[in-house]
């Protein structure tokens, strides 16, 4: 229950939440942003690690979303180091899936230092795999629970790390769209990627 959880709220953030972003805000074709990023999202989802598949992502965004050298290598930097919104969800589970686990009460306070917790750590995570293991230490140190009970997650993590390294890397590339798109730049997302990959 808890990987399908998981899987779920991401699979959920990344085609509703984040498309809505690109859509509304972006005023891009989600579907469209999706075939441009693809190479990118594959060897994210392949490698969990945000650092090493930076270097495609920004050629992804650049030459397939449009958008400008000087967006993307701002952007996309700061984006693979604390934009980590798939961790953070992922975090925020976890910990609250242990705390269960454990018996205590999940009161309105506990929940909200586990999500306040969740946020501050996730920006510091490194873009490597496993590296939110780290985070949720803290998350359940905060709590008063043992580390001990990160044993828990080791089951599912692998395959839940490379799908929220893949959500991480499609709201960096939304980030990098919307900020173009605010900063007026045209011709975002065109229908047809500009380089195969």
């Amino acid at each position: 229950m808890f990987a399908a959880t998981v899987a779920a709220a991401l699979v959920f953030h990344m085609f509703v939440t984040i498309s809505l972003i690109l859509r509304v805000v972006g005023g891009v074709s989600p579907l469209r942003t999706l075939k441009a990023m693809a190479p990118a999202l594959l060897t994210a989802f392949s490698t969990a690690s945000s650092l090493a598949t930076l270097p495609l992502t920004l050629r992804c965004v650049r030459e397939n979303a449009n958008v400008s050298q000087r967006t993307t290598s701002f952007v996309l930097p700061l984006g693979a180091t604390v934009n980590m919104n798939g961790t953070a969800l992922y975090e925020c589970v976890a910990a609250m899936f242990i705390a269960q686990a454990y018996g205590l009460d999940l009161n309105f306070n506990v929940q909200f230092i586990i999500v306040l917790t969740a946020l501050v750590t996730s920006i510091g995570v490194a873009g490597v795999p496993a590296a939110s293991m780290v985070a949720i230490g803290i998350i359940l140190t905060a709590i008063g629970l043992p580390l001990e009970a990160l044993g828990v997650l080791f089951v599912f993590d692998r395959l839940l790390d490379m799908m929220r390294t893949t959500v991480n890397i499609y709201g960096d590339a939304a980030c990098a769209i919307v900020v173009a798109k605010l900063e007026g730049e045209e011709n975002l997302v065109p229908a047809v990627p500009i380089t195969n990959q």
